[in-house]
């Protein structure tokens, strides 16, 4: 199990084609799923979108566990939240454009997930007390909240499933298959509907598939995604916006 240990610690430390790998598949299924909101007719594309999320967990807490455990105040950190909590803001303009749901864009959950997912690996009374307060506001907020409550924790179910691999793998699977719930998605897979037992089924392999992906080591290289892929997501739904005007 230390061997193991050792060799993913020593994946994660040095630049990744998986973890590149792994947030391509993420932005692309993202706007594969966001193509709904330009021809609703295309309703089942929602199938395949409902790995983005999990996928971008895996990515986030692959970067956290990164990190060296109690070091939580370092520059690296400041940027990373910085930056997420930028683009929140910034995402949040052309997502009330683009989408009817009313609740906040993906990025308000994701920063509420890095930072309980810090409180797992810092463990300092910093990071705990900062992972409490973001754990409380993801309750509170759970109904405006994208992927709810559930979603918020999933960052940190990741990283305890990348620390300790085997049967927590679980977790996440189980929370990502839970923030998909909240619909009557659960009532018609219950009714065996073929399309919701399907996106239900592709939350839950989502994260299983992700870190999967995090352990293998590719001869090929990946288009490294960097500091560029914040400015993604807003820029993908105000060009989908547009070509909503468009058509």
């Amino acid at each position: 199990m230390t061997t193991v240990h050792t060799t993913q610690h020593a994946l994660l430390k040095r630049r990744s084609s998986s973890l590149d790998l792994i947030k391509w598949v993420a932005m692309l299924t993202m706007v594969i799923d966001h193509l709904r909101l330009v021809w609703p007719e295309m309703s089942t594309l929602f199938i395949p979108g409902r790995l983005s999320f999990p996928l971008f967990c895996v990515a986030i807490a692959a970067n956290v566990a990164r990190s060296k455990s109690g070091e939580l105040l370092t520059p690296a950190n400041g940027r990373y939240l910085l930056s997420m909590l930028l683009f929140a803001v910034i995402s949040e303009v052309p997502y009330r454009y683009i989408s009817t749901l009313g609740s906040f864009n993906v990025l308000v959950t994701l920063v509420l997930g890095l930072v309980i997912a810090w409180g797992w690996q810092h463990r300092t009374l910093l990071s705990g007390a900062m992972a409490l307060i973001a754990t409380t506001i993801a309750y509170v907020l759970d109904d405006p909240l994208m992927y709810g409550f559930y979603g918020a924790l999933v960052p940190a179910a990741v990283l305890l499933a990348i620390k300790k691999p085997g049967v927590l793998w679980l977790l996440p699977a189980a929370l990502c298959l839970l923030s998909n719930t909240r619909s009557s998605i659960v009532i018609r897979a219950m009714d065996l509907e073929i399309y919701s037992l399907l996106a239900l089924s592709t939350a839950f392999a989502a994260p299983l598939i992700g870190l999967w992906l995090l352990r293998q080591t590719f001869s090929f290289k990946v288009w490294p995604v960097g500091q560029w892929g914040y400015w993604f997501y807003p820029g993908h739904l105000a060009a989908l916006q547009a070509l909503r005007f468009l058509v």
